[in-house]
């Protein structure tokens, strides 16, 4: 109708998605969606594909049907293009370098530069601790990785994600591995930054509980 404003396209979405493993179907027709300013969470009993749904839409496990979606566009899915496209996966099992610094795995692959050529540490830890501070999520750039708690390693999976230029966040089972009060001040800082985002952020959240 004249005057109402045009709903902007999701953030990432799946259509009629189904992944199957031989004669095994591990999910049928999902169709999911996150909008701009949107947190959505995917619930479920443990085996019920849940995290086979997050993995498709960010291209770790190719559909057998339906389609994947970013930005309203269909698209091919893989983790280049869904990095590509802002779209972050943040997976139960951690991927970090555990002999580096909190600051050098973040910015690992995207290291920011003097000169084009050398990495520049000092400016790579400043931005590391604005992120953190940013979002709530601080961790001392400093520290190796191997040194950190579970929650600690888990918030910096999520600043790596948000530093590669995340809008959409997808976290697998992000409370799971986390005490309940770790737990409480993840949740806390994503509510925080991610309900309602004026700058068009979303967030899928998938867990059991």
């Amino acid at each position: 109708p004249p005057g109402l404003v045009p709903r902007r396209p999701a953030l990432c979405e799946l259509r009629d998605a189904t992944v199957c493993y031989g004669a095994r179907m591990a999910i049928q027709s999902v169709c999911l969606s996150v909008q701009p300013g949107e947190v959505v969470a995917l619930l479920g009993e443990n085996g019920a594909g849940k995290s086979t749904a997050l993995h498709s839409l960010y291209g770790l496990v190719p559909l057998s049907a339906g389609e994947a979606r970013y930005g309203g566009s269909r698209v091919t899915a893989s983790p280049e293009k869904a990095i590509a496209c802002g779209v972050g996966l943040v997976s139960q099992h951690f991927l970090l370098v555990q002999r580096l610094t909190v600051a050098e795995n973040i910015v690992l692959g995207r290291e920011p530069r003097r000169l084009g050529l050398f990495i520049d540490a000092a400016r790579a830890e400043a931005e590391v601790v604005a992120l953190g501070r940013s979002y709530g999520l601080e961790v001392h750039p400093r520290r190796r990785v191997s040194d950190l708690s579970v929650g600690e390693a888990q918030r910096v999976e999520i600043l790596k994600a948000l530093y590669r230029g995340a809008r959409c966040l997808l976290l697998d089972e992000p409370t799971a591995v986390l005490t309940p009060p770790e737990a409480n001040s993840l949740l806390r800082a994503l509510r925080r930054r991610f309900v309602g985002d004026s700058r068009g952020r979303g967030l899928l959240i998938v867990t059991h509980k």
